[in-house]
């Protein structure tokens, strides 16, 4: 069985999010079943799907005045960089760090999905905020000015609060 499992836990009530989500979770079940021979093209499709997951949340953040440095994207960008590093050294024969990284990811995504993107799906909600277009359908909802923190209601400074 693998470590990390869709489960409704993991479901924010946002379809496109959360069949991203449950992507994640598919292809990180299928690195950590593949074959030593198998790893590696698994890894790169995890990572390939990654940034295009992270990419995704990083426009809908952008449409809905998230500022470009803000606490939720810079994550982002730092597990792609760790999964990049892990490419190279599992393609230097370290195998095994991709193994332990499967681990690592299958912790830190329940925690990353249930506070960060679980404040970014509320956040769309509220501002009626359309992901497959990036129509704002409520903008008086939309904060007065840019969301600093990661979305999530321990983050985000009271100074981003919705206009009134």
């Amino acid at each position: 069985m693998p470590r990390l499992e869709w489960s409704e836990a993991l479901s924010l009530d946002l379809p496109l999010m959360d069949d991203t989500h449950r992507e994640f979770v598919d292809l990180l079940a299928a690195v950590e079943a593949a074959a030593d021979d198998a790893v590696i093209p698994a890894w790169r499709a995890l990572i390939d799907h990654t940034q295009q997951h992270f990419d995704q949340e990083d426009r809908w953040m952008r449409e809905t005045r998230f500022a470009a440095g803000n606490c939720h994207s810079v994550q982002h960008k730092v597990v792609l960089d760790v999964m990049r590093e892990g490419l190279k050294r599992a393609e230097g024969g370290e195998l095994e760090l991709l193994r332990m990284m499967v681990g690592e990811l299958a912790q830190w995504f329940p925690q990353h999905a249930q506070s960060m993107d679980a404040g970014l799906a509320l956040h769309m909600r509220r501002c009626a905020h359309d992901p497959a277009t990036g129509a704002v359908l409520n903008p008086q909802a939309l904060p007065a000015g840019e969301i600093s923190g990661c979305g999530s209601v321990a983050c985000t400074p009271e100074t981003a609060a919705p206009a009134a």
